[in-house]
C-alpha cells in the first residue's frame, strides 16, 4: 500500500472515544421464542460478556453460550481445601475512578459493585544488577530512578517515554476529531503516531536508547503482551504500557470471577441469557450467512447475529464448512502466529511467610539476564532452567485475602505450545502419567528458584499446589494452543492489517483477543464494545 492509503486504513482500525448510544436502534424483543434471539455470543470470556453486556443494555435480546461451567473465560477462580481460591489469571488492570473510588469499568458505568484496589507499588522489577519498585501513578518518580542508574542516558530515557505520551497524545486528539484527519498536514498534526505507527517497539526504543541493559529494563513489561521488542508492534507496548505506568494499577476485591459474573448479572437483569455448560459445536450458515449456533447436546438457537468470542482459529476451522468461499481468508489469517501460552503454579501456604520474611511486594518479575530475545527463544521451547519468573503475591493486597495465617500466591512463565504436544493424544484420551511428571519436574525448577532467590523456606510451607499447563489453558478456555493474547501483536497483525470484527461470512463477527484491539482485561471489554458499535452502524443502515 501507498504510505498514505496505509495511514488512512490504520487510522480507520482506530475506535473513536465513546460509542453514540443514542444514535443506535432500540431492542424490540419480547416476542422471541427462547430459542431465537437478536444476538448469540459465542464464549463468555470479557470480549463476549461485554458485546453482550452492551446488547442488553440498549434492550436487544443476547444468549451468551459457554461450556465452562462458570462465565469469565480467563477471567475466573478456582477453590481448593483450606479456604484458598485462585485466580487463574488477573493479576493487575486498569480501572476507571469516580467520586474517590475506583470501581469505574470502561464502558459500562452501570456495573458499581466491583471496588479495585491498587497495588502498593506497581511492580517491583529484580534484574542481576538492580532491584527497585515501580511507583503507583508515579512515571516521574520512575523516569527519575531510571536517570539515577543511568545519568548519562538522561536525554534518552526521557526522549521515549516523551515518545510513548506523545503517541497517546496523538490517538486522543485522533479520536476527539472523530476521525477527520488532514492527510496533507497529518506528519505535523501526529507527529508521534506518524513516526511510530509502523515500527516495532524495538525500533522505537532503539531511536533513543543503544544501552542493553537499560532497553531491558524499559521494556521488562514485554511479557504482558507476549513478544520480545524485535517482533511486537511499538503501539502494543507503548500505549497500553505507559498508561500503566500514569494511571496505575489495580486488583477487584473479590478476584477476577467478580468482574464476569457482574457482567452475567447485567446481562440477565436485562432479558438476555447466559447459558453455562453448553458448548457450541457449529455455527448455522446458508448462503454464507450466519443464522445461529448448534450445540453439543443438539439444540439450535438463532439470532440476527452471531458474535464469536471463542478463537478465531476453531471459530473459522472446525465450526463451520465454508473453506472455499473463505479461501483467501483463511490463507491471510493462517499467516498469523498464535501467541504465547503459559506455565503457572498456584501455591496455597499453611503459614503467613510472606509476613514473616517481610515482603510487600504484590507483583514481582525476576529475571535473570537482560537479553530479552534469549529469553523469548526459551519461553517458546519450555526452557525453564535459564529464565526468571513473575511471582503474584495477592495477601499484600488486601486484608482477607487468604484464610488467617495463610498466603496465596501464584508463579508464573510464559510458555510456547510446541514443548506439550507429545502429551495432546494421552492428555485427552485421561492417561496422563508422563504428563503429570514433566509438568512437576517444571514445577519444582520454578518453586527452587523463588524459594533460593525470594522465600527460603517456601517448599515446607505449601499446603496446596495446583500447576496449570498450556494444554491446561486449551481444557477450560478452549483457546487454540493455549494461548492468552489470541494471535501474536506483531505489525503484521496491528491495524490496519488485524483481523477485524466483521468476518466475509454475512452476520457473524468476533469479539475478543483474536480481533481489535488486542488482548488483555481492558482491550477485550473494549473489544466487545467495538464489535456491537460496528454491528449497530450496519442495523442502522437496514
Amino acid at each position: 500500500m501507498e504510505r498514505r492509503d496505509f495511514l488512512k486504513a490504520m487510522l480507520a482500525g482506530i475506535p473513536l472515544i465513546a460509542l453514540d448510544w443514542n444514535s443506535f436502534p432500540k431492542g424490540k424483543s419480547s416476542n422471541q421464542s427462547n430459542l431465537d434471539f437478536d444476538a448469540v455470543i459465542i464464549g463468555s470470556g470479557l470480549g463476549g460478556l461485554g458485546c453482550a453486556a452492551a446488547f442488553a443494555r440498549q434492550g436487544f435480546k443476547a444468549l451468551v453460550l459457554e461450556h465452562h461451567n462458570k462465565p469469565g473465560g480467563y477471567a475466573t477462580t478456582f477453590k481448593r481445601p483450606g479456604g484458598y481460591v485462585f485466580d487463574v489469571s488477573l493479576h493487575s488492570t486498569t480501572v476507571g475512578e469516580r467520586d474517590g473510588i475506583h470501581n469505574l469499568i470502561p464502558g459500562f458505568p452501570e456495573i458499581k459493585d466491583i471496588e479495585f484496589v491498587p497495588h502498593p507499588f506497581l511492580y517491583r522489577i529484580i534484574f542481576p544488577d538492580y532491584d527497585f519498585r515501580v511507583g503507583q501513578k508515579d512515571l516521574p518518580g520512575y523516569i527519575s530512578t531510571l536517570i539515577g542508574y543511568f545519568p548519562d542516558k538522561k536525554e534518552g530515557i526521557q526522549g521515549i517515554f516523551d515518545d510513548m505520551k506523545g503517541l497517546t497524545q496523538d490517538i486522543n486528539k485522533y479520536s476527539s476529531a472523530g476521525g477527520k484527519v488532514d492527510m496533507m498536514n497529518f506528519p505535523r498534526d501526529y507527529p508521534y503516531l506518524f513516526k511510530s505507527f509502523n515500527k516495532t517497539w524495538g525500533a522505537m526504543l532503539d531511536a533513543r536508547i543503544k544501552d542493553p541493559k537499560l532497553k531491558a529494563i524499559i521494556s521488562s513489561l514485554w511479557g504482558f503482551y507476549g513478544l520480545p521488542p524485535s517482533k511486537l508492534a511499538s503501539l502494543y507496548y507503548a500505549l497500553p504500557t505507559i498508561g500503566y505506568l500514569q494511571e496505575g494499577g489495580y486488583y477487584p476485591i473479590g478476584r477476577s470471577q467478580k468482574i464476569s459474573d457482574a457482567f452475567m448479572k447485567f446481562i440477565e437483569e436485562r432479558g438476555g441469557k447466559v447459558l453455562l455448560k453448553n458448548l457450541v459445536k457449529k455455527i448455522l450458515i446458508k448462503d454464507h450467512s450466519a443464522y445461529g449456533v448448534k450445540t453439543a447436546d443438539g439444540r439450535e438457537y438463532t439470532g440476527k447475529v452471531v458474535v464469536s468470542n471463542a478463537n478465531a482459529y476453531d471459530t473459522f476451522h472446525t465450526m463451520m464448512e465454508e473453506e472455499d468461499y473463505l479461501k483467501d481468508y483463511l490463507k491471510r489469517m493462517d499467516g498469523f502466529t498464535t501467541s504465547l501460552s503459559c506455565f503457572q503454579i498456584f501455591l496455597g501456604l499453611k503459614e503467613d511467610l510472606v509476613g514473616k520474611i517481610g515482603i510487600e511486594d504484590t507483583e514481582i518479575f525476576y529475571e535473570t539476564g537482560y537479553d530479552i530475545e534469549a529469553s523469548y527463544k526459551a519461553v517458546l521451547n519450555a526452557e525453564l532452567e535459564n529464565l526468571g519468573y513473575g511471582l503474584m503475591i495477592y495477601d499484600n493486597l488486601y486484608k482477607g485475602y487468604s484464610p488467617k495465617g495463610k498466603n496465596t500466591m501464584n508463579i508464573i512463565s510464559l510458555q510456547g505450545y510446541d514443548h506439550w504436544v507429545k502429551y495432546e493424544a494421552d492428555y485427552w484420551k485421561g492417561n496422563k502419567k508422563a504428563y503429570k511428571e514433566e509438568k512437576e519436574r517444571m514445577a519444582d525448577i520454578l518453586i527452587d528458584k523463588v524459594e533460593k532467590t525470594l522465600l527460603p523456606g517456601l517448599r515446607k510451607a505449601i499446603e496446596v499446589k495446583e500447576i496449570g499447563t498450556p494444554l491446561t489453558n486449551v481444557r477450560y478456555t478452549k483457546n487454540y494452543r493455549g494461548a492468552i493474547y489470541g494471535w501474536d501483536q506483531t505489525l503484521d497483525n496491528s491495524p490496519p492489517r488485524r483481523l477485524p470484527h466483521r468476518t466475509p461470512i454475512n452476520n457473524l463477527y468476533l469479539s475478543g483477543a483474536w480481533t481489535n484491539p488486542g488482548g488483555g482485561y481492558s482491550a477485550v471489554i473494549s473489544s466487545g464494545l467495538e464489535c456491537f458499535g460496528e454491528i449497530m452502524n450496519e442495523w442502522e443502515k437496514q
